[in-house]
């Protein structure tokens, strides 16, 4: 008995061990993985095939095994760097074709230029371009990755692999828009920065080629003007293409954001003539979240503009919410917690068919279906909890958490949970009968604790030190808006009723 025991406790060591390493495998089926996978091959075969097309039929197999080894090579690198750096990509289905199909686009057309026209400065344009449009699209640090990538293919494009004066050029013209580049906010912005790649691009080139025929002086800049004008252009015809880049890549850059932060837009003038409390109530959450997201390093102009709109689903029921009944009797007298729920609820839903009658950016929807999460509506389920223990229902069922529920999704960006955060504490404040500092202080991180552990905050990667300094930004925006004021002397001659 005893063999036997030992080849059973054998077996199941084994199974366990078996067992372990096919969990550690598991990943390689997740959908978003095989499908990544498949892009990236993709990417890889198109760009092998853009590059080892020669019409002169002067390609050879060494060669061509050269070119894979470097493209699968530079490939593997960028598959790294989004894997560390930029993972929501990898979830996000239609901007990896997008990045892909711009990589691509712009390898053809440096090809072209170098087949069709023979100028090397072209290809410089499309780097240009490339690092214009990720920085836009993207961020800084993701485009400066991508743009080291497209330049190394770009020069294989060229022909031209030892001469380093044409990778550096085309990085002298990439890397100016990756740095400086941060939002745009005026038409001017964009100029100015394409300006200063232009003139980098001129200083790199005209250098470079001193480096490799110091003996011809006299073609000393022949490089470099057409590098430099081709640098600018770009930049003004990216100027004017800039609509249509953020309607493929669904983004809207702080130009855009400034419009709709416009207070005659039409659904925020809707929101301030049929829910003016509301409109008050989104002001007042504009300038705290901003003031709060700049203190992390955020977004502020996004938080200020999404908290314009987080509300618009009021429009639809204006009576039924706190700030738009003015000292009238609630209009929830009449009804049953469960249906008052609904009702609160309900705006959330209501907010995004707006948006989308209206055309709101993606990027200001979120803060519509995500300005509550999931979290309880705890007044009401109150309410409904007294009935049930007051009314004759011990046989019916309690209800429960799940019902009364807003139905989410919860924050997936900083962003959108400093405008959750900035809309539970205006509320809050609200109902302080003396709001100092100490007790806004008090009710901002009872607010952010509470979504803390209620888990809120999961999806959107906030620490704790974040939260941190959102909380003091907020309790010291809040305090600076109900500050003390002098009490004015009364007239002598004004009415008895209202001289109070």
């Amino acid at each position: 008995m005893g063999f036997f025991n030992r080849t059973t406790q054998r077996r199941s060591r084994v199974r366990k061990e078996m067992a372990k390493q096919f969990a550690d495998l598991s990943w390689l089926a997740d959908p978003d993985i095989i499908y990544s996978s498949a892009v990236w091959l993709l990417f890889v075969l198109l760009s092998v095939a853009v590059l080892g097309y020669d019409p002169k039929g002067q390609m050879t197999y060494g060669r061509l095994a050269a070119i894979v080894t470097v493209v699968v090579l530079i490939g593997l690198a960028a598959a790294f760097h989004i894997s560390q750096y930029q993972k929501r990509l990898i979830k996000n289905r239609v901007r990896t074709i997008g990045l892909v199909v711009l990589l691509i686009s712009m390898l053809i057309c440096a090809k072209l230029a170098v087949l069709l026209a023979g100028q090397i400065f072209w290809v410089t344009g499309t780097a240009v371009a490339t690092a214009l449009i990720l920085t836009i699209a993207y961020n800084q640090r993701f485009a400066m990755a991508m743009s080291f990538v497209y330049c190394v293919l770009a020069s294989l494009a060229t022909g031209q692999v030892t001469d380093l004066s044409v990778l550096l050029t085309m990085l002298a013209g990439a890397l100016p828009y990756c740095f400086l580049l941060k939002e745009i906010r005026t038409r001017m912005r964009l100029l100015e920065v394409s300006l200063v790649a232009a003139i980098t691009v001129f200083i790199m080139s005209t250098a470079m080629r001193y480096l490799s025929s110091p003996e011809l002086p006299g073609n000393l800049f022949a490089d470099a003007g057409p590098n430099a004008a081709v640098t600018l252009l770009v930049g003004v015809l990216i100027q004017g293409l800039l609509p249509v880049l953020e309607k493929v890549f669904r983004i809207a850059t702080s130009m855009t954001l400034l419009d709709y932060s416009d207070a005659n837009q039409p659904l925020l003038r809707r929101l301030a003539m049929e829910a003016p409390g509301t409109y008050s109530h989104s002001l007042l959450i504009g300038i705290i979240a901003e003031a709060a997201a700049e203190a992390i390093g955020r977004n502020g102009l996004l938080c200020r503009v999404g908290s314009y709109y987080h509300d618009i689903g009021k429009i639809n029921k204006p009576g039924y919410f706190v700030e738009n009944q003015l000292g009238s009797i609630s209009w929830h007298k009449e009804l049953s917690p469960a249906m008052s729920q609904l009702i609160i609820a309900g705006h959330i839903k209501d907010g995004m068919e707006l948006a989308k009658e209206y055309g709101l950016p993606a990027v200001l929807r979120q803060f519509i279906e995500t300005h509550h999460g999931t979290m309880l509506i705890e007044y009401f389920y109150n309410e409904a909890m007294k009935q049930h223990e007051q009314g004759d229902s011990s046989d019916l069922p309690a209800p429960s958490e799940g019902e009364f529920r807003y139905p989410g999704p919860k924050p997936r960006t900083k962003e959108a949970a400093i405008v959750m955060l900035a809309d539970a504490i205006e509320g809050a404040t609200r109902t302080l009968p003396e709001a100092t500092p100490l007790k806004i202080e008090a009710v901002v991180h009872n607010m952010a604790m509470k979504r803390l552990q209620d888990g809120q905050f999961d999806e959107c990667d906030l620490s704790l030190r974040e939260l941190s300094l959102i909380e003091a930004r907020m309790s010291k925006t809040l305090a600076a808006h109900y500050h003390g004021r002098i009490a004015y002397p009364k007239p002598p001659d004004m009415p008895p009723e209202l001289n109070q």
